[in-house]
C-alpha cells in the first residue's frame, strides 16, 4: 500500500513537473500583444495625452487591436479596449483578474486603506463582506425612501440657489451614502463633513493616478524634492492627500455616535453583527466605510453634473423625457420608484448618460496573479490590466455615432427598453463596483426628480441671446465637465418656494 501511493505521487509530480516546463516553453515562444514601441526608461509616455489617456488607448486599438501592450515608465500595462475581451478575462478568468497592481503613490498618498486598492486576499475580502451586507441588490431596496427624500431636498437647494447647483449635486450624493455608513444627518448648509468629503476626494483623484504612480515607481527622488525647488508641488500634493486620508478615516467620528442607539448603518449593523470582532474587525469597518462615502460621492455627483451638461446641450432629448413624465405621473406629484417602469426614455436617458461620458473612463486598473494567455498573447503575470471603458461605450459597432448623445439607441422600435444596462460601466469580475444597486437608484430619483420641476438652459449675453456652452473637462481617476455657467429654472411659472414644497408634501 506504502509502495502504491509512493509510486502515485512520483507519477503526479512528474506529470506536474512537465506540466510546468510545457508551460514555460509555451511562454516563451509566445509574444505579448502588440504595441506602440515603447522607448527606454520612459516607456510610451511621449505618445500618451495623459489628460485623457482613454482617447489615446482608443486610438491605440484601432490600430493594434482589442489588446494592446504598452508601458508607463516600468509599468507594464496591457490596455482592453473591447467589452468582449473584459469579459473573457476579467469575468470569465476572474481568479486570475482580481488583484490590484503595485502602485508606487498608494502608501505615500495615505491610500493604503482603500478597499479599492488593496491586493486581493483576505484583508479585501473581509472588506467585500462588509461591503455586501450593505449593498447587495435586496438589501439596497430599503434605501429608497430615503434616496427620494434626499432628492426631493435637492429640489429645494435647485429652487433656492441654482448658481450653486454643482454643490447642491456633491451635497445630494454625500447626504445619501453619509445615511448609510454612517446614519448621519448632513446640515442644510455647509456641512462640514459634506465639505472635506468635496476637499479631500479632489484631491485624491487628481493625485493618485495610474500615470503619477508610475511616474513616481520610476523616480522615487520626486517625494524627496525640497519644497522651495520647482516641482516640488507633486510632493505636496502627495503629503497633501496623505493628511486628508486619514481625516476620511476619522472626520466623521467626530460627528456621529455609534452607540447602539444610534440609527441602523453600514458601521452599527456590523458592530452588532460581531461585537467581538477585535481590533482588526473594528478598523476594516472604518477604512471600508471611508472607502464608500468617498468613492460614492464622487461618481454620483459627477455623473449628475454629466446629466444637466447632457440636457442643456440637447434639449429636445429634455423635452421628450418631461413629456413623458407628464404623462405618466402628471404634475400634481412626483415621481417615485413605483413610476420607473412607465418611464422607459427616462430610463434610457440614464444609460445614455453612463455611456456617453463615462465618470471613471479607464475604471479602475486589475492585476494578473499569474501569467496567462489570451489568443496566442502572453500576458504577464503582475501585469497593470486597464479596462477602457471611455473605448467600449464609443464602440462604433455597437453604438453608431458615439459621440452624439442618443438615448434613443436603448429603445426598441415600439419603445420597449433593449437588455444593454451598459453595465460594464460599473467593471468586471470579482472587482465590480460593489455599490452599482444604490447608485443606480441614486442617480434615476435625482434625475427624474429634476426632470420634472425643472428646465436646464444655457445662460443668455447681455443681447439676449443663448450663450454656446463649450464644456471642459477634469482629468484624473474621473473625469466631469468642469462647473459651466447655465440656467435652472422652474418649468412651471407658478413654481414658488411654497408651492414646490406643496408639490414634495403631496402623497405618491
Amino acid at each position: 500500500m506504502e509502495n502504491r501511493t509512493l509510486a502515485l505521487i512520483c507519477i503526479l509530480l512528474i506529470a506536474a513537473a512537465r506540466y510546468l516546463v510545457q508551460k514555460r516553453r509555451l511562454v516563451a515562444n509566445l509574444s505579448l500583444p502588440p504595441g506602440p514601441t515603447p522607448l527606454p526608461v520612459i516607456g510610451n509616455v511621449l505618445g500618451m495625452n495623459t489628460r485623457e489617456p482613454w482617447v489615446t488607448y482608443a486610438q491605440w486599438g484601432n490600430i493594434y487591436g482589442d489588446l494592446v501592450y504598452s508601458r508607463l515608465f516600468q509599468q507594464e500595462v496591457i490596455v482592453i479596449n473591447s467589452e468582449k475581451v473584459a469579459t473573457a478575462l476579467m469575468q470569465q478568468r476572474s481568479y486570475n483578474y482580481s488583484d490590484r497592481p503595485y502602485s508606487a503613490i498608494t502608501e505615500p498618498t495615505g491610500l493604503g486603506f482603500s478597499s479599492a486598492r488593496l491586493p486581493y486576499g483576505d484583508r479585501w475580502r473581509q472588506h467585500r463582506k462588509l461591503f455586501h451586507q450593505v449593498f447587495r441588490a435586496d438589501a439596497s431596496i430599503k434605501y429608497r425612501p430615503m434616496q427620494l427624500h434626499r432628492a426631493q431636498q435637492l429640489l429645494s437647494d435647485l429652487h433656492e440657489t441654482p448658481e450653486n447647483y454643482a454643490a447642491h449635486l456633491q451635497k445630494y450624493s454625500a447626504s445619501i451614502i453619509l445615511s448609510i455608513v454612517y446614519a448621519y444627518e448632513t446640515e442644510p448648509k455647509n456641512d462640514p463633513v459634506v465639505v472635506e468629503i468635496e476637499e479631500s476626494m479632489d484631491l485624491i483623484f487628481k493625485t493618485a493616478t495610474p500615470f503619477n504612480s508610475a511616474m513616481l515607481s520610476a523616480f522615487p527622488f520626486l517625494m524627496h524634492i525640497p519644497s522651495w525647488l520647482p516641482g516640488s508641488s507633486f510632493r505636496q500634493n502627495v503629503m497633501l492627500c496623505r493628511n486628508r486620508a486619514k481625516d476620511m478615516i476619522e472626520a466623521p467620528y467626530k460627528f456621529v455616535n455609534f452607540s447602539d442607539t444610534s440609527g441602523p448603518s453600514m458601521i452599527s449593523d456590523a458592530l452588532r453583527r460581531d461585537n467581538h470582532g477585535g481590533e482588526e474587525y473594528k478598523k476594516a469597518i472604518k477604512e471600508s466605510s471611508a472607502t464608500a462615502f468617498g468613492a460614492a460621492t464622487e461618481t454620483t455627483s459627477s455623473t449628475l453634473l454629466i446629466f444637466i451638461l447632457a440636457m442643456i446641450l440637447h434639449p429636445h432629448v429634455q423635452e421628450r423625457a418631461q413629456l413623458e413624465i407628464d404623462s405618466v405621473v402628471g404634475t400634481e406629484r412626483l415621481p417615485n420608484f413605483d413610476d420607473r417602469s412607465s418611464l422607459p426614455f427616462v430610463e434610457a436617458v440614464l444609460r445614455e448618460v453612463l455611456r456617453w461620458h463615462p465618470v471613471a473612463p479607464l475604471g479602475v486598473p486589475h492585476a494578473t496573479t499569474n501569467s496567462d494567455v489570451y489568443n496566442g498573447y502572453l500576458i504577464p503575470k503582475g501585469a497593470s490590466i486597464v479596462s477602457n471603458i471611455w473605448a467600449m461605450t464609443h464602440n462604433e459597432a455597437k453604438y453608431p455615432n458615439p459621440s452624439e448623445f442618443i438615448p434613443e439607441r436603448f429603445l426598441t422600435t415600439n419603445g420597449q427598453l433593449t437588455d444593454d444596462t451598459v453595465a460594464f460601466a460599473f467593471g468586471f469580475g470579482r472587482r465590480v463596483c460593489v455599490g452599482r444597486h444604490v447608485a443606480d437608484a441614486s442617480l434615476w430619483a435625482a434625475m427624474t426628480l429634476m426632470l420634472s420641476v425643472f428646465k436646464f438652459m444655457p445662460t443668455k449675453n447681455m443681447q439676449g441671446e443663448d450663450v454656446a456652452l463649450e464644456p471642459q473637462w477634469t482629468s484624473g481617476i474621473t473625469s466631469h465637465p468642469v462647473a459651466f455657467p447655465c440656467r435652472i429654472i422652474p418649468r412651471s411659472s407658478v413654481m414658488d418656494a411654497q408651492n414646490l414644497a406643496r408639490l414634495i408634501d403631496s402623497p405618491a
